[in-house]
C-alpha cells in the first residue's frame, strides 16, 4: 500500500504479524509510535501502532489484532534498539495495558536535550531543524478508532516514524562529538526500568492543595474521596472527571462536615450529585480512621506559604542549576523541573531521578546534590558580598 509516496504495510491479523514477527525479530532497530484515545475513559484505548525497520514501514492495528505478544516481545528485546520520540507515554500504556517493560530504547526528545536543544520539543520542530524536512501541521486531534482509517489519518502516522533513524543517527552523531552520549543513554534507561513506572496509588492525595491545608479528619475523607472516584471510574470506564469534577472536591471536604443538609444548600455543589451520593459522602467522613490511613495523612507536607527562606533557597539552587546546564548546552528542563526540589520529599521517583543518577551529580556537583538531599538542614547567608548555602 502507498499513502503520500510513502509504502507501508497493514496488519490487521494475528497471521499478519507472525509474518511481521518472522521478517523483522533479527533486526537491529525498531522505531515506533502509537495512537490512543484517552478523553472520556478510564482505560485507555490503544488504536494504532506505526512502526519502522530496515524492511519498511508498518501501522498495526490492536483494534484488530488483540493479541500483540510477538511485538511486545520485540520492544521487550536487548537486541533490537528501540528508537522513539517521547516514548514514555508510549511505554507507560504499553506497561499499564500489558505489563510490559522496554529494554534497549533511545529517545530522540530525551536524546535532543543533550545536543543544545529545549526540552520538551515537539516531533515536527526536533524533525525540522536536523534533518531540514517540514512534516507539515499534526493531526492528532481524530478519532483514531474510526475504520476505515483516512488517507489524511495513515499519512500523519507514517509521519511519526518514517524519520526516526534519520533522528537516530543524526543525534548520535552528534552526542559522540559532544562526549554526552553516555549522559543521554543513561536517561533514556530509565525508561527500562519499572520502578519508572510505578505510581504511588495515594499521589492525587500527597500532591493536593487541599489535603495541605486541611485538618487530619478531612485528610482522610479526602484520601477515601479520591480512592471512591478512581475505583468507579474503573469500574464503568469512565474518566476520573466524568464521575466527580475536579473543582468541586474542594467543596464536597469543606461541606461534608456539615451534613447532607449542608452540602444541598452549598449552591457551589452540584444537586445531583449531593443527591446521588450524599449519604455516601457522609458515611465516609464518620467512619473511623485506620491506622494505615492515618500512617498516610502523615507524610502530607502542609504549606509552608510564609517560610521565604526555603523559597529563597530553592530559587538560589534552581538558578545554580541552570547556570550549569547552559554551560553544558544540555536543556536545564530535563536536568530538573522547577517544582522537583519541593517534590522530592514526597516522591522516591523525582529523588531517583536527581539524585541516583550518575550525569546529573557528574554536572551538578557532588556539593549540589548534597544540598538536595540535605535540603530541610540548609541555611542561607550573605557573608562580605558572598551567598553561602551552610548546614544548620
Amino acid at each position: 500500500m502507498t499513502v503520500g509516496g510513502i509504502d507501508y504495510s497493514l496488519i490487521n491479523t494475528q497471521e499478519g504479524l507472525d509474518d511481521f514477527y518472522q521478517t523483522n525479530k533479527d533486526v537491529n532497530w525498531m522505531g515506533f509510535d502509537t495512537e490512543f484515545i484517552g478523553e472520556k475513559r478510564y482505560h485507555t484505548l490503544l488504536c494504532l501502532i506505526q512502526i519502522s525497520t530496515e524492511y519498511g514501514y508498518y501501522l498495526l492495528d490492536p483494534i484488530a489484532v488483540k493479541d500483540l505478544t510477538l511485538f511486545l516481545r520485540m520492544v521487550e528485546s536487548e537486541d533490537i534498539v528501540k528508537v522513539t520520540h517521547a516514548g514514555d507515554n508510549d511505554y507507560r500504556l504499553l506497561y499499564r495495558s500489558h505489563g510490559t517493560i522496554p529494554k534497549n530504547v533511545f529517545d530522540t526528545q530525551v536524546a535532543a536535550a543533550f545536543i543544545g536543544h529545549r526540552y520538551p520539543l515537539s516531533f515536527a520542530k526536533l524533525v525540522e531543524a536536523e534533518t531540514g524536512n517540514d512534516v507539515g501541521k499534526g493531526y492528532a486531534v481524530t478519532d483514531w478508532s474510526q475504520r476505515p482509517m483516512s488517507e489524511k489519518q495513515i499519512k500523519y502516522a507514517l509521519y511519526d516514524v518514517v524519520y526516526l533513524r534519520e533522528l537516530y543517527d543524526t543525534i548520535t552523531r552528534k552526542l559522540r562529538e559532544n562526549g554526552r552520549l553516555d549522559w543521554a543513554l543513561e536517561e533514556c534507561a530509565l525508561m527500562t526500568e519499572e520502578d519508572y513506572y510505578y505510581r504511588d496509588p495515594n499521589h492525587e492525595l500527597l500532591n493536593s492543595n487541599i489535603a495541605k491545608s486541611s485538618r487530619t479528619k478531612e485528610k482522610v475523607f479526602l484520601m477515601r474521596l479520591y480512592e471512591w472516584r478512581r475505583a468507579t471510574a474503573e469500574k464503568r470506564n469512565y474518566s476520573k472527571e466524568m464521575i466527580l469534577p475536579k473543582k468541586i472536591i474542594g467543596q464536597l471536604v469543606r461541606g461534608v462536615r456539615g451534613g447532607t443538609e449542608s452540602m444541598r444548600q452549598n449552591r457551589r455543589l452540584p444537586g445531583k450529585t449531593v443527591q446521588r451520593y450524599g449519604d455516601l459522602f457522609v458515611d465516609m467522613y464518620n467512619e473511623p480512621a485506620k491506622d494505615e490511613e492515618l500512617a498516610v495523612v502523615k507524610q502530607i507536607q502542609r504549606n509552608h506559604t510564609d517560610d521565604e527562606e526555603d523559597d529563597m533557597i530553592v530559587e538560589l539552587l534552581y538558578l545554580l542549576m541552570k547556570y550549569r546546564a547552559s554551560e553544558a548546552d544540555i536543556s536545564h528542563a530535563l536536568v530538573m523541573p522547577r517544582n522537583a526540589i519541593r517534590r522530592m520529599k514526597q516522591e522516591a521517583a523525582v529523588r531517583k531521578s536527581i539524585l541516583g543518577s550518575g550525569w546529573r551529580r557528574e554536572l551538578l556537583g557532588d556539593d549540589f546534590v548534597e544540598w538536595l538531599k540535605h535540603f530541610d538542614d540548609l541555611k542561607l547567608s550573605i557573608e562580605g558580598g558572598k551567598i553561602a548555602l551552610k548546614f544548620s
